[in-house]
């Protein structure tokens, strides 16, 4: 075989493999990014929905809330988060023995395990991370009644 047909097979070939490897590469990362957009929905759901039950704040509405996004939260999360919501929704329910010190812990490594599933950067630091629910105050429609 000929020096300039080897190299033109040569070429072509690389060419195919680089733009095969390159539109695999393009894939991969869209759908990561894709997946990664889905678990933030989910994740500010559960947020949204543990915001309207902090106290003061809940209601019958805001807890059926909190139960769906808690259920539904396994289709996305990973297990080190589904572990972790499950405990936060022992130190969530109302006739818990739980202080509000274990409380908040459960919910920073709740939140913890979601920054570390969603890949925030840079990463936390356990030992320092602390996160705590507020309430507006403002009165419930339930109590407006």
């Amino acid at each position: 075989m000929e020096t300039p047909i080897f190299v033109a097979i040569i070429s072509g070939a690389t060419s195919l493999v680089v733009a095969a490897v390159l539109h695999w590469l393009t894939k991969t990362r869209e759908h990561e990014a894709d997946w990664r957009k889905q678990k933030l929905e989910h994740y500010r759901e559960l947020l949204e929905a543990i915001s309207g039950i902090v106290s003061g704040e809940g209601n019958a509405e805001s807890q059926r809330r909190y139960a769906r996004a808690t259920n539904v939260i396994g289709l996305v999360a990973s297990q080190e988060v589904i572990v972790a919501v499950d405990r936060m929704r022992q130190a969530s329910r109302r006739h818990s023995n739980w202080t509000l010190e274990e409380h908040d812990a459960a919910l920073a490594a709740m939140l913890l395990a979601i920054r570390r599933d969603l890949g925030i950067r840079p990463k936390d630091d356990p030992l320092t991370f602390k996160y705590n629910l507020w309430a507006s105050g403002a009165p419930t429609s339930e109590s407006l009644t």
